[in-house]
């Protein structure tokens, strides 16, 4: 954005603003000045407080349109109609009491000065208005009140154009004060956004301005405590001597726990000399970049990025480190490394599936013509029989590896999660342990998905599966749907997330958790922590395959002993769940 661009923006902020004001303000002052014609003309008392009241009520009317509208234009537009109301309101009253050597052209000049002295409009703008206003006052007085006054009639004049120049030139002065004030403002904020740029720099700064410290430390002091990195400066010997907030932020301790401590308190490491070896490489004028991990106070886990390099000052070494938080960084790689390996599978799962399944059509061939056509023993039989059997497992398996691989054609149709829900609940209530127990919590005012009706039942399916598998002991699961609209909750969301409203099923267990080693594996095709031929490891990489899919996201939360919740995140289509119920029953 330009400058003048910039400044155009600014006054038209001030313009609605203050606009608005003024046409309340002088909605209010119209009216407030009935009490004067009570005792200036009590005759045509009523006459104007009816002209008062419908003209109030017009600019009440304008204020609203003009609150309403932001285009500039229609501002300006509505400013003219409110100046000529207001003086063709007055114009009237002049009209009824006194014609041209009424005192109530004095309602012109409060008009003029009101709209000018409130309102800051260009200076043509404001031209164009006292014109307006000075023309609704003359043009009906040549016309319609025969002059018998002359001296009256142009000191009235004189009043009114000698009042208009000098509102011409304060609004002039106003407008002129408005650019540089704005102006300057502009200039503020591209320095700033200079300053933030030279945050990368500040090493360089401080060190040429070691000698002018006196002068530079406001300068120094801006920068350090409004970097965008953390910084922590410490002795050779390791002592942190100062830090700015954003380490404090980034570390989650306070800068009174930092400063006096020692810096290998925060960087992690119980190997003294490693540590020792790289203060002594910084010290020998290397720059060294490295990455270190600890636990903040709060038992979150945080990736730093530090960049080190000793500094002079005054004679004396410190090294000064920038601290930057790569956290969300490492886990947009992860996921991306995730997402593309997981492509990887799926295209080699579908390969090869397709061909293992061309093997069991020759297998089940082969089979159903041994059963039928050879003259075969009960216990030929019977291995013929376990063979087809074993073939048929296997073609399950072909089945999930192709679901995974989402090669398969699926039906996409508006449909009810609930409906989804209680069909997989109805099936795995029969086969549940009788020590599992299943809660519900669904909200019916959720909108429709769009998708696979069988794909969603199979999500919820495996899902309580798994949830029942990871509490061999008994517990509760706890099924639950919201409508979540990631924007009004963003910092509680996972980050990878893309704005918009999305219906979140989430399917929560009691049961044992899964170990911070296996979490990053649990979406792998085949990985299974199961006991041998209790699992195929296809579940739940069939489950983000599924969810993929649909467009949608899905996320882990656990912790060990403790549970562990699954949360699918499928982007929403406008008709409610309620809704849809309301229409299968009109149907």
């Amino acid at each position: 954005m330009n400058r003048e661009r910039f400044i155009q923006q600014e006054i038209d902020k001030q313009v609605k603003s203050w606009g608005s004001f003024a046409l309340v303000a002088g909605s209010i002052v119209f009216m407030a000045l009935s009490v004067l014609d009570y005792y200036i003309t009590p005759q045509n008392f009523f006459n104007f407080l009816l002209y008062r009241s419908v003209a109030s009520f017009l600019l009440i009317i304008l204020y609203l349109v003009y609150r309403r509208d932001r285009s500039p234009f229609t501002q300006n537009i509505i400013i003219v109609l409110a100046a000529v109301l207001t003086s063709a309101t007055v114009e009237l009253m002049i009209l009824s009491f006194g014609g041209h050597q009424s005192t109530y052209y004095a309602g012109i000049i409060i008009t003029i000065v009101f709209m000018l002295g409130i309102i800051p409009i260009s200076f043509g703008m404001a031209l164009f208005v006292v014109s307006v206003s000075y023309s609704v006052y003359l043009v009906p007085i040549l016309i319609f009140n025969p002059i018998t006054n002359m001296n009256i009639f142009i000191n009235n004049n004189a009043f009114l154009i000698a009042t208009f120049m000098i509102a011409l030139v304060w609004r002039f002065l106003g407008q002129r004060s408005l650019i540089n004030q704005f102006g300057l403002r502009f200039d503020l904020d591209q320095e700033r956004s200079k300053l933030r740029m030279y945050s990368t720099e500040l090493e360089s700064i401080v060190q040429e301005r070691t000698k002018n410290l006196s002068i530079s430390e406001k300068w120094y002091r801006a920068i350090f405590d409004n970097a965008t990195d953390g910084i922590v400066i410490f002795d050779t010997n390791g002592i942190i001597i100062n830090v700015n907030q954003r380490a404090c932020d980034i570390t989650g301790f306070t800068r009174e726990a930092m400063i006096g401590s020692h810096i290998q308190q925060f960087e992690g490491t119980d190997d003294t000399n490693h540590h020792e070896e790289r203060v002594g490489r910084i010290l020998n004028e290397e720059s060294l970049i490295y990455e270190i991990q600890f636990n903040r106070t709060d038992g979150s886990r945080t990736l730093i990025e530090v960049s080190s390099k000793a500094i002079v000052i005054e004679d004396t070494k410190y090294i000064q480190s920038f601290y930057r938080d790569i956290t969300e960084k490492k886990t947009i790689q992860e996921q991306l490394i995730h997402s593309q390996k997981m492509e990887s599978v799926g295209i080699l799962a579908g390969g090869i599936a397709h061909n293992f399944n061309n093997i069991l059509a020759a297998i089940l061939g082969y089979a159903d013509l041994l059963l039928e056509f050879s003259d075969l023993d009960d216990v030929s039989r019977q291995r013929v029989h376990n063979i087809e059997k074993s073939a048929r497992k296997a073609g399950t398996m072909v089945s999930q590896m192709l679901r995974f691989a989402r090669r398969e054609a699926h039906e996409v149709l508006p449909l009810n999660l609930h409906d989804a829900i209680h069909d997989a609940i109805k099936i795995f209530e029969g086969a549940a342990p009788k020590n599992i127990r299943l809660l519900l919590n669904l909200d019916a005012s959720v909108p429709m998905l769009s998708g696979d009706p069988n794909q969603m039942e199979q999500i919820v399916m495996n899902l309580l599966v798994n949830a029942s598998d990871a509490m061999p002991e008994g517990g509760v699961i706890t099924i639950s749907t919201r409508l979540l609209d990631i924007e009004a909750e963003r910092s509680k969301m996972p980050f990878f997330i893309l704005p918009g409203r999305y219906v979140v099923l989430s399917v929560s267990d009691t049961g044992t958790g899964i170990p911070q080693e296996s979490l990053i594996k649990i979406f792998d095709p085949f990985f299974t922590t199961k006991e041998k031929g209790k699992g195929t490891g296809l579940g739940l990489a069939t489950v983000y395959g599924i969810v993929k899919d649909h467009k949608g996201y899905i996320d882990v939360q656990t912790e060990i002993e403790k549970g562990t919740t699954f949360y699918i995140y499928f982007p929403a289509i406008e008709r409610t769940a309620k809704q849809a119920a309301k229409l299968r029953n009109l149907e």
